[in-house]
Order: C-alpha cells, then structure tokens, then sequence
C-alpha cells in the first residue's frame, strides 16, 4: 500500500477543480478537511482549508499540474 501525501492546500472550490483535473488525467487523488469549516464556510486557522491528497508516485506529476493552472 502506497503512502498518500499532501500536494497543495486549498479552499473547497478549487480543491473540487483541482481534483475535477487530477482526475481527468489517472491520478488517484482524496481531499481532507474538517466537516465544520465547509459547513460554515470558516477559512481561519485551518477550518475550512483542503489537503490535497495523491499517492507519493504521483507527487511530480501533481505538482506540475498545480503549476500550470495558477495563474500568473
């Protein structure tokens, strides 16, 4: 069993984009977060933040991909 680690933290939105693309391209990818900050949409002290989750094997990959679509 692969271990899964954190490429990038995020809201929830972007995090559903980023994992919409990561998808699209075969990456297995989990997002985590605490229930209560995405039901009060509370973005303080790490309530409301998404850990972007992908096997260790996928890390590069993932990470170019995350570059590519921040915009400049």
């Amino acid at each position: 069993m692969e271990e899964w680690i954190v490429v990038y933290k995020t809201s929830m939105l972007e995090a559903t984009i980023i994992k919409g693309k990561f998808e699209s391209e075969d990456i297995p990818v989990r997002l985590k977060y605490e229930a209560v900050g995405n039901i009060y949409g509370i973005t303080t002290d790490g309530l409301g933040e998404v850990k972007i989750l992908v096997p260790k094997s996928f890390r590069d990959k993932a990470k170019q991909i995350i570059e590519e679509a921040k915009p400049e």
